[in-house]
């Protein structure tokens, strides 16, 4: 029997667009410490992008997102605002993930997930997580899986550490089928899964029977009715443009090449490279920018898909019907203030199509006509364009995938002094003294 729920359904409290910030990270930039980072956080705040999606994994970013964050819930008096209007902690909703340490070593061990939540509690400057994933979870056994999911729970039901708990990974049916073990080993479903890469222009997987308007998609085999049958209450996606391979810029196939931080690592065949630079000529000539489309198209669609399947967040809406009032949740990456505001644009463009009411004003650039251009785009030309690479997903992890993490080494912590400080505030709650005799 599953116990019961603390928080109210995870549908009803997460924001449908989230900020990611693996682009806070030199596998997508040169030097994150660099980047505006502060500025893109408080201009998302402004914009009414209040969720934050983020990574122990992505380097520096949940030190760079806590220290953008902290600086704006505990302002500084100047001359120009003698008094500043801090942000509320419960006004933003915070997500990151856990298990990941490195690109081939993973540690989802009760120890290490105790561990590493601690640390981002102390990056991030915070109190509580809203939610947490298990990170990439195709990586490493079921068994592993399972245990670091309970262990989350525990964080979540003993120690108020963690509001909800999930998992992401990129094989889609994948995650499907951890999400069906979970719910039938706990009598508990997920609260949410975050599926990446597998709801683009270029691979439809997640979700492919909506797309393609086939009748009763909800009984199908695909991820998402899966996903739905097993209890999970929101599926988010995220990695719009595939991580970088549907830009206008692209990814160079020779994965020697200096031009890109994206050719060494990322896992697309060249072969699809080349096909997807191909795309931004044709785009370009319809006076487009490749990832304006990606991004639109998948806001869009999404939206609607997340929405009929029910697994969508609620908004408020000004239409009446079942699903009125839900939309699917995405998480966006961006590295400026114009992919942000661009971003938000297209996103206020979607719920306005949809009939729900906007937060903020609607540009009329990014309306029904734009909706229209896209659809059709994307359907008449970039889908026959892409021909055998639609819905192509490359392997993970790939054939010579061995987790480098010792066995012996699990659960192994760092002896720094984020144990110590915790041991510490749970011993001052409970008046017992530790000090050393």
């Amino acid at each position: 029997m599953a116990p019961p729920k603390t928080h109210p359904p995870i549908s009803t409290t997460l924001p449908a667009l989230l900020l990611g910030t693996a682009t806070f990270n030199h596998q997508y930039v040169s030097d994150p410490l660099a980047m505006p980072y502060r500025d893109i956080v408080s201009r998302a705040i402004s914009l009414g992008v209040k969720a934050f999606d983020t990574s122990p994994y992505y380097g520096p970013s949940e030190v760079l997102l806590g220290t953008a964050l902290d600086s704006l819930m505990n302002p500084t008096a100047s001359a120009s605002n003698p008094l500043p209007i801090p942000l509320e902690r419960e006004s933003i909703f915070l997500v990151t993930k856990a298990g990941r340490i490195a690109g081939d070593e993973f540690d989802y061990s009760p120890a290490w997930i105790k561990y590493s939540i601690l640390r981002s509690l102390q990056r991030l400057h915070v109190g509580y997580l809203d939610l947490v994933y298990m990170h990439d979870v195709e990586f490493v056994s079921s068994e592993e899986v399972l245990t670091a999911v309970k262990e989350l729970r525990r964080l979540r039901d003993e120690e108020g550490l963690v509001r909800y708990v999930g998992i992401s990974g990129f094989p889609a049916d994948v995650l499907a089928s951890l999400a069906e073990m979970i719910l039938a080993e706990t009598g508990e479903p997920l609260d949410a899964v975050l599926s990446y890469g597998h709801f683009t222009v270029q691979n439809r997987k997640l979700a492919l029977p909506w797309v393609t308007g086939e009748t009763k998609p909800e009984e199908s085999s695909s991820p998402l009715a899966r996903l739905k049958r097993a209890g999970v209450e929101v599926v988010l996606n995220a990695s719009m443009l595939g991580m970088g391979l549907l830009t206008n810029r692209g990814i160079p196939p020779d994965e020697r090449s200096e031009a890109s931080p994206l050719a060494k690592w990322h896992p697309s065949p060249p072969e699809l490279r080349v096909v997807c630079k191909k795309l931004a000529g044709i785009t370009g000539t319809a006076g487009e920018r490749l990832e304006s489309v990606a991004i639109r198209w998948s806001l869009q669609v999404w939206a609607g898909v997340g929405a009929t399947a029910g697994v969508g967040v609620q908004v408020p809406s000004t239409t009446s019907g079942s699903n009125a009032a839900k939309v699917g949740a995405t998480v966006c990456g961006v590295s400026s203030i114009s992919e942000l505001e661009e971003t938000v644009a297209e996103w206020r463009g979607v719920l306005s199509s949809l009939g729900h009411v906007v937060d903020g004003k609607v540009d009329s650039a990014y309306g029904q006509e734009r909706r229209n251009k896209v659809l059709q785009l994307v359907e008449q030309q970039l889908w026959p364009a892409l021909g055998s690479w639609v819905d192509f997903a490359w392997d993970s992890p790939d054939s010579g995938y061995v987790n480098t993490r010792r066995e012996e080494d699990k659960g192994r912590v760092p002896s720094d002094s984020i144990m110590a400080a915790y041991n510490q505030r749970k011993a001052a709650k409970s008046g017992i003294d530790i000090k050393p005799r």
